[in-house]
């Protein structure tokens, strides 16, 4: 019930599309029962011209004496009962069709525009959620959320609401019909009113908790679809590729058997609505053959109470499927609301101010850190460490003893979990995250690029910065000459996460949009460790100009890069074992120099071989 209840508050910016889509096809149903009532005069004045009465009667007003005339319907000047109900028929068909197509276009406005900011919400609320969702939820899960489960949603709020509305207002005209021309004979039908009830509450609960089975399966499959489409050459190089088959038809088994449980809860309730339907319409007619046989009924009256009886079983029929789909929707928009209502570990402040432009230092003040909940495993503790501007930091250490972690904590992809980051002296928690993060760039290992022009990946975030300035950061990127060589120059397409450009190609570009974003802080998390000899000499370059005149966290395990810092800060297990700069850490026998012989003994006989001899 809640979930109905968030999704007609989003229909409620479209209430005058809804109001006048309800009020045609009010008209819709009456017109549609119209013809119901037109039999009686077909078989008792048409059919028999012989009647001798002289007005077209059509039903009399239940509990009155008051007879509803064809002619109150009809031009004056037609008076012969074949023009008559002729003309009444072909007009109120005509009638019927315009109000049905503007009905079903103005509810589907409302249904479209309904689903169209539901979906601008959610990807709203995703893009805002933290680096920890993320961590979280697998991307094919979202994925399912904003396509898959928007699209069960918008179905029944466009076309099925749509027919809903046209088959409820059908449903009351003709049972207005029905109990006009079967009198007392009509109310037999609610006997079967307190079965059909339950047994559409039963079955809807049922698709309701299959649906959201199967919508969860489809989850499973979008989340091996991305996987493999994007590491589709880790496939490839581990001859994989029967593995993966193998593991995308478990899952699509698993969406077949959960697809069928649906429809097995689904499908039963046509059948029954068929057996409901037939059962009633035999007692009916059974019943009105004994009262023709008194004359309390004449044939046509007869014939149009049936034909009603029968117009009324397809509404009632199908509200049993609109049960099921409106159960589908309600079980989708459960997951939709879910992904929007999860509480974001990082959020900001209601009334957060802007963050002045940074002129002093970076200071950690005490920090511990831990992911997940309260308990969880301490990635880092006890950190104190103040960087000034302008200062070049590296940050070494082992892997996995949280250098990462540390700088994702400037720009709060995290939240600390104790103590206080602190920039120019303010906590970063007490300002704006977009004030906070429009003064730090970040170039990572993992370069991140999209499936657009160079132009628009370097100036990403800024659509409307003149071509000079982007080229003139590409040119302090080192990328303006191979950026030029490329058939359409900046306009180029890059392909998806800039596939058609080599490893050094991407990074220079990450480079170049860091050099226009012109943040005064810098990150870089390992942004060479995956180049090559020849690409990482350009990249050091690019960096170089990149760095200039920035206070500037590295995290790297080259030697060249470390070499330069103005301090080294060496992490083990969580916490700060030595600051110092390289010379001053190479005298200690400590940890950096144990790194040092690790990992950069062989780079620096590379670099300077007659030293090493």
């Amino acid at each position: 019930m809640r979930q109905l209840t968030r999704l007609v508050r989003y229909a409620l910016p479209y209430w005058w599309q809804i109001a006048a889509s309800v009020l045609l096809m009010a008209a819709v149903g009456a017109l549609d029962a119209f013809k119901y009532v037109l039999i009686r005069p077909i078989f008792d004045r048409v059919l028999n011209p012989s009647s001798g009465s002289r007005n077209i009667e059509l039903f009399t007003i239940p509990h009155t004496h008051y007879v509803v005339l064809l002619e109150q319907f009809v031009p004056a000047r037609i008076t012969n009962a074949w023009s008559a109900v002729a003309f009444a028929l072909v007009t109120s068909t005509v009638l019927k069709g315009m109000c049905d197509y503007t009905g079903t276009y103005l509810v589907n406005h409302a249904g479209f525009g309904t689903i169209t900011d539901l979906r601008d919400d959610l990807y709203n609320a995703i893009m805002r959620r933290s680096a920890a969702f993320f961590s979280k939820y697998a991307t094919g899960t979202l994925l399912s959320a904003i396509v898959n489960d928007i699209e069960r949603v918008q179905y029944a709020m466009s076309s099925v609401l749509a027919e809903f509305l046209q088959q409820f207002f059908t449903f009351i005209a003709v049972a207005c019909v029905i109990v006009a021309l079967g009198g007392n004979l009509a109310w037999v039908l609610l006997l079967f009113v307190p079965v059909i009830i339950y047994s559409s509450r039963k079955i809807g609960t049922r698709v309701r908790a299959t649906t959201r089975q199967g919508q969860d399966k489809l989850a499973e499959i979008q989340n091996i679809l991305h996987e493999t489409i994007t590491g589709n050459r880790i496939v490839k190089a581990f001859n994989t590729e029967k593995w993966e088959i193998n593991r995308f038809r478990g899952a699509a088994r698993r969406l077949f058997r959960a697809n069928l449980r649906s429809v097995a809860a689904y499908a039963i309730s046509s059948p029954l609505m068929d057996i409901f339907g037939s059962v009633g319409i035999a007692l009916l007619m059974l019943l009105g053959r004994e009262r023709i046989v008194h004359g309390e009924m004449t044939a046509g009256i007869f014939v149009a109470f049936i034909s009603a009886v029968f117009g009324l079983y397809n509404p009632v029929r199908k509200f049993a499927l609109f049960n099921n789909n409106f159960q589908q929707a309600i079980g989708a928009s459960s997951e939709i609301f879910k992904f929007m209502d999860v509480e974001d570990e990082v959020r900001e402040k209601p009334h957060a101010k802007r963050l002045p432009a940074f002129s002093k230092s970076v200071h950690f003040e005490q920090i511990s850190f831990s992911y997940g909940i309260e308990g969880g495993d301490t990635v880092l503790h006890d950190i104190n460490l103040d960087v000034q501007r302008g200062e070049l930091v590296a940050i070494v250490g082992s892997s996995g003893a949280g250098k990462s972690t540390l700088v994702h904590l400037i720009p709060r992809f995290f939240d600390v979990s104790q103590g206080r980051l602190l920039i120019d002296g303010i906590d970063v928690r007490d300002v704006t995250l977009a004030s906070l993060r429009e003064q730090i760039g970040i170039v990572t290992q993992e370069t991140v690029l999209f499936n657009d022009t160079v132009r628009n990946n370097i100036a990403y975030g800024q659509p409307n910065v003149p071509l000079k300035d982007v080229e003139a950061a590409a040119r302090a990127a080192l990328a303006h000459d191979f950026i030029k060589a490329l058939p359409g120059g900046y306009d180029e397409l890059i392909g998806e996460r800039g596939v058609r450009l080599s490893g050094g190609e991407r990074q220079r570009i990450a480079i170049a949009r860091a050099l226009l974003k012109n943040a005064p802080i810098l990150i870089l998390d390992e942004a060479t460790s995956a180049l090559d000899s020849e690409s990482e000499a350009l990249v050091q370059s690019a960096l170089h100009n990149l760095m200039s005149g920035r206070t500037v966290f590295v995290i790297a395990h080259r030697l060249s890069t470390v070499r330069r810092a103005d301090r080294i800060v060496v992490i083990e297990n969580g916490a700060i074992a030595d600051i110092g700069a390289h010379e001053e850490l190479m005298a200690k026998l400590g940890t950096y120099r144990r790194l040092y012989d690790l990992q950069f003994s062989d780079v620096e006989q590379k670099m300077d071989p007659v030293q090493s001899r």
